[in-house]
């Protein structure tokens, strides 16, 4: 049968809808359960225990997936294969853990023969299904319940909007206690050191910042025609400006500054730069991280950050420009 576009297009949007219903009704059924199974997980962390997370055909996958982003967010878990787990892998349970056990049904045999063995262990158990009648939800100490009105599979048979509401439900558990824990952008970035994720957040202003040559600084007398002279020598939007004295940050002259200057009158180039520098410009501490810069760039619209050191004195320049060639944004 051949594949016709106009309605592969209608297929694919009728299953997208079908799973969006099943978030919004898991969504809307949230309530005590949710909360306390949320409260036991902060428990369990707090007293250095970990999360035990099992699941069979796809709801394996949905599992490990889970335990992962709880792991990403310095949250002990691990997966526990329901077959392996009979065969000596229930090793790694210990007391005061919290096994969470995924199936759809709650009647997946292999599962149900985990709760005795997990209980023996002293773990205390969360069902997590679509099902809080079965067996499962009825042994288990917790319920994490998802909605599915019904699958996107058209025969009703492939899981795909039940594993689609149990991902999404996994995913809200870890963002609640992440923000509960008050877990940091470099908390974070302990536990994602490789790649480009752990490249971002990582990255320090020291890292990214223009120094040397490519750092116009000048005191806050000079005029602005000299003041131009070093922007163009250092092929800047701006240039640092200093009080004599002490080198401390005075203030900044953009492009922008500049342009505005041309309107006070025909001897503007004359005239200290102090006259139209902006006092008090946004700076970064060079020390910070990188995304605490981007912050700042997007938070007050701007184009250049003076970065300074703990005395106030201006290191280096961050130019909006660079930011996209560093993939920080």
């Amino acid at each position: 049968m051949a594949l016709h576009s106009k309605s592969a297009l209608a297929r694919a949007r009728a299953c997208i809808r079908i799973e969006n219903a099943a978030l919004a009704e898991t969504a809307r059924s949230l309530g005590a359960e949710f909360v306390a199974t949320a409260r036991a997980v902060e428990a369990v962390a707090a007293a250095g225990g970990k999360l035990i997370f099992s699941g069979v055909g796809k709801n394996a996958p949905v599992a490990q997936k889970i335990a992962a982003t709880f792991n990403s967010t310095g949250v002990s878990s691990c997966f526990l294969d329901a077959t392996q787990a009979l065969h000596g892998d229930l090793g790694l349970c210990a007391g005061g853990d919290l096994a969470f056990l995924l199936s759809n049904s709650g009647q997946s045999e292999e599962i149900l023969r985990l709760v005795p063995m997990l209980k023996r262990f002293g773990l205390r158990l969360v069902a997590f299904t679509s099902t809080p009648a079965s067996d499962l939800a009825r042994a288990a100490d917790l319920r994490l319940v998802y909605r599915v009105p019904r699958e996107a599979c058209p025969l009703e048979l492939a899981p795909t909007a039940s594993t689609t509401a149990a991902l999404a439900l996994g995913d809200a558990l870890a963002m609640v206690l992440l923000e509960a824990r008050g877990l940091t952008r470099n908390d974070f970035a302990k536990y994602h050191p490789a790649g480009n994720l752990g490249r971002v957040l990582l990255l320090r202003v020291r890292d990214i910042m223009r120094t040397g040559e490519r750092l116009p600084v000048a005191p806050e007398t000079i005029s602005m025609q000299d003041a131009i002279l070093a922007m163009t020598h250092a092929k800047s939007g701006s240039i640092a400006l200093v009080a004599q004295k002490t080198g401390r940050l005075a203030g900044i002259l953009t492009d922008g500054d500049f342009r505005r200057s041309a309107l006070s009158g025909p001897d503007f180039l004359r005239r200290p730069v102090a006259d139209f520098m902006t006092r008090t410009p946004k700076t970064v501490r060079d020390d910070a991280l990188g995304v605490d810069a981007l912050r700042l760039f997007e938070a007050h619209k701007i184009d250049d950050l003076i970065v300074v050191d703990a005395r106030g004195r201006p290191v280096g320049l961050i130019d909006g420009q660079d930011l996209p060639k560093l993939k920080i944004v």
